[in-house]
């Protein structure tokens, strides 16, 4: 697998996200997805794929609501399995269970999609080997085609085992209220290239990655941003490579005026739409 997710690039750590049943959001993932259970708490739980890296935590809000209708925030986030053999053994489990999804050939990538049982975005995903991506003027080729499902259940007949050990989180797609702001705030602030556009999208990356983030007004310019206890996200982190760079991105994104809080051993800023990140190393 290329390190397109391991310093010195930025990258996606984990995400947050609330939901509102933990029992049965639980049973979506482990069964489902196929993460372990790392943690549990009263109102949370903490899932990982190798049995001690968080990477999905799901939480219940006190007076938690259904997730809003064209509301801002998630559109999906993106667990990345190592191999096309282990996307074909997660396709055949899927057929398997019945659970509804869609899917894309992006060219860079080859995609499934589908909901958790609260509406909140998932993709799962191969990428195809980075020597096979097409670059132009500093811009990777992304497409939206029919995918090759029976090409991909034919590279593997082992049974489904959860997911894989070194499965990561790829990257993170939101419904942001302003591209053109979106863009300014994960390039100056948080250091971030664009390397894709789409109508009314943006995919910007660090090392040259297809995309570690992705924005879209999709949702309409009159999206709602949600209330704080709708199912949706909650936070994500970015990770840096070290404390020199994370401070001067703290630096840069005081200067653009956006809010940043140190706390603990991180810091919290939002984007300008008030999707909230945690700033680690």
């Amino acid at each position: 697998m290329d390190k397109f997710h391991e310093k010195p690039n930025v990258f996606v750590g984990e995400v947050t996200i609330k939901v509102q049943d933990l029992e049965k959001a639980t049973a979506f993932y482990q069964e489902i997805i196929g993460f372990q259970l790392l943690k549990k708490e009263d109102k949370k739980v903490i899932l990982t794929a190798n049995g001690q890296t968080p990477l999905l935590t799901l939480e219940q809000p006190d007076h938690v609501i259904p997730k809003e209708k064209r509301a801002l925030g998630l559109y999906h986030f993106a667990i990345l399995l190592p191999t096309r053999e282990d996307l074909s053994q997660f396709l055949r489990h899927i057929i398997q269970v019945g659970y509804p999804i869609g899917a894309a050939d992006h060219d860079v990538s080859e995609a499934l999609y589908l909901n958790d049982p609260d509406g909140n975005g998932i993709e799962v995903y191969r990428d195809r080997p980075s020597s096979q991506w097409t670059w132009n003027n500093e811009l990777v080729h992304m497409v939206t085609e029919q995918l090759d499902g029976d090409g991909i259940l034919a590279e593997s007949s082992k049974s489904w085992q959860g997911l894989p050990k070194n499965t990561i989180m790829g990257h993170i797609h939101l419904h942001v209220a302003d591209v053109k702001k979106a863009e300014e705030f994960y390039t100056k602030g948080l250091g971030f290239n664009i390397v894709s556009y789409y109508p009314q999208a943006a995919f910007l990356s660090t090392g040259n990655y297809h995309h570690h983030i992705a924005v879209n007004m999709w949702q309409g310019a009159n999206a709602q941003v949600p209330s704080k206890n709708s199912v949706g996200l909650k936070w994500y982190t970015l990770v840096y490579p070290n404390e020199a760079e994370r401070q001067a991105v703290v630096e840069r994104l005081k200067q653009l005026g956006a809010p940043v809080r140190k706390e603990e051993d991180f810091y919290t800023t939002e984007d300008p739409t008030g999707n909230q990140i945690k700033l680690v190393i």
